[in-house]
């Protein structure tokens, strides 16, 4: 890991001019970059990218476009969930010798599904100072576009890649009474939204790509349409934010809800059974998985 001369210049360029970048406390600054346009970067963020004795990044080929174009000299180190075993103690190490460390991901705000959350945990147990530098989420900017209740939502990633672990979060997610955003891959998009349609009902949605980039879209309808959408579309490419609402809170009656449980039975196990008739309607999953229980109960009976 190399050091830069104690008299490096630390400037950026902004708008044609030079400006000279403000020396920084010591410690981990965790800086959100733009998630597709550079232009969304903050002065915050260009201050201490130039300010910083170096920069740890997920792609230095990534974080050293960014660079370029604001005319940003300093030294780039990967980390990454590769080498992340090997590199943390390397940083922590720096951050001991009163260095000050810029972390980046490769888009958005680092430790949203990527591996800084170690170091920073690392450097918090090490008594280092953390330093939170604000900007761009893609989570957030696709919860805002997507036009549904922003109040009470729930960021949970990605969903798992295989069918029956992705079905059993759903039903885990079915009940939660507020929105729901997920992040997820172009290729896996078509069974995703079938799987979500089938475990979380007629929910309204949106399915975000490639934000703040040229070839931004927003697609919204229920999950169903979505779902139909992309099984005769195929895969979009890009990166994609899902965002879902929240469940129906109107209230149903007890001769609903075992209705709706008797048709989910039929082809569902009990806990997913329950868990989508709690999402459709808005009841708590453990009422319906009790009552799911007693019917199934009496069936037996």
């Amino acid at each position: 890991m190399t050091h830069p001369p104690a008299d490096a210049p630390r400037s950026f360029r902004l708008a044609g001019q030079i400006v000279p970048a403000p020396r920084l406390d010591a410690g981990l600054h965790v800086v959100a970059t733009p998630i597709g346009n550079l232009g969304d970067v903050t002065i915050r963020a260009l201050e201490t990218l130039a300010g910083a004795d170096f920069i740890a990044c997920e792609d230095t080929r990534v974080t050293r476009r960014l660079l370029d174009r604001y005319g940003i000299e300093t030294p780039l180190v990967a980390y990454h969930d590769h080498n992340a075993a090997s590199m943390r103690p390397r940083l922590l190490g720096r951050l001991e010798q009163g260095a000050t460390v810029a972390l980046v991901s490769d888009a958005g705000t680092p430790l949203v599904s990527d591996p800084g959350y170690k170091l920073v945990e690392a450097a918090i147990e090490a008594g280092f100072r953390i330093v939170p530098v604000p900007g761009a989420s893609a989570s957030l900017a696709a919860l805002v576009a997507a036009g549904l209740p922003t109040d009470r939502f729930l960021f949970d990633g990605f969903l798992p890649q295989r069918s029956g672990a992705r079905r059993s979060r759903i039903a885990e997610l079915a009940s939660f009474p507020a929105t729901l955003v997920l992040y997820e891959s172009g290729p896996r998009l078509p069974e995703s939204l079938a799987d979500l349609a089938a475990g979380l009902g007629e929910r309204k949605a949106a399915m975000c790509r490639e934000l703040t980039k040229a070839f931004e879209e927003v697609r919204r309808g229920s999950l169903a349409d979505l779902a139909a959408h992309y099984a005769e579309a195929g895969p979009p490419r890009g990166e994609i934010v899902l965002v879902i609402g929240p469940p129906d809170a109107t209230e149903a009656s007890d001769a609903d809800i075992d209705s709706a449980l008797r048709q989910a039975l039929a082809s569902l196990s009990l806990k997913d059974a329950a868990a989508a008739v709690a999402a459709a309607t808005g009841r708590p999953r453990r009422d319906v998985y009790a009552r799911a229980l007693a019917l199934q109960a009496e069936s037996h009976g």
